[in-house]
């Protein structure tokens, strides 16, 4: 899988593509969001940003709908807690108060692996996670692994008529958002 094999596809589906993004624009943009970009996310976005609906604009000085998508693994996370009795045991007794509550959320997924928005609610690992990190759609803690890698991904969500090559899929590391993609405990 190749960042430029992803262009290649996200241009034959017609996707808007800007230059990509310069190593200093790269920096600013994990500085300004919090993020590290894993090395495939990286790559794509030094190669073209794609724009649009669904798309994140990193060149954006402060793009409130980057900061959401941000936020929005935690933030779903906490909804089925209060919303659908989401409560791992390893958390201990479930606090009375929604503050406290929300504290241990925070600390709790504060430990997990960053997800950085890709487009909508699909994301990828931030680094340190290596190349041929898997696609997550995210949505509260309904987790769906939505492509084995970004290509696999490009190919799932805009369709393609290429034969793409077989990949393995390597979710180690990905604990708890990988559990939750395969309905397993979450410790």
């Amino acid at each position: 899988m190749s960042a430029a094999e992803v262009v290649e596809l996200l241009r034959e589906r017609r996707v808007a593509l800007e230059a990509g993004l310069s190593e200093a624009e790269l920096r600013r943009a994990e500085r300004r969001y919090g993020v590290r970009f894993a090395p495939d996310h990286r790559e794509l976005l030094t190669l073209a940003l794609p724009v649009g609906d669904g798309w994140y604009d990193w060149r954006a000085r402060g793009d409130e709908r980057v900061r959401k998508a941000i936020r929005e693994p935690f933030t779903g996370v906490l909804f089925d807690v209060e919303k659908n009795d989401f409560w791992p045991a390893s958390w201990g007794e479930r606090p009375d108060s929604f503050a406290a509550r929300s504290e241990v959320v925070k600390r709790q997924v504060g430990t997990w692996p960053q997800l950085v928005p890709l487009y909508a609610h699909r994301y990828l690992p931030a680094a340190p996670f290596g190349p041929g990190a898997p696609v997550f759609s995210v949505h509260q803690t309904d987790v769906i692994v939505f492509g084995m890698n970004l290509l696999d991904y490009a190919a799932r969500e805009f369709g393609t008529t290429r034969v793409l090559p077989e990949g393995d899929l390597d979710t180690s590391g990905l604990e708890p958002w990988s559990l939750l993609a395969f309905e397993e405990y979450v410790p």
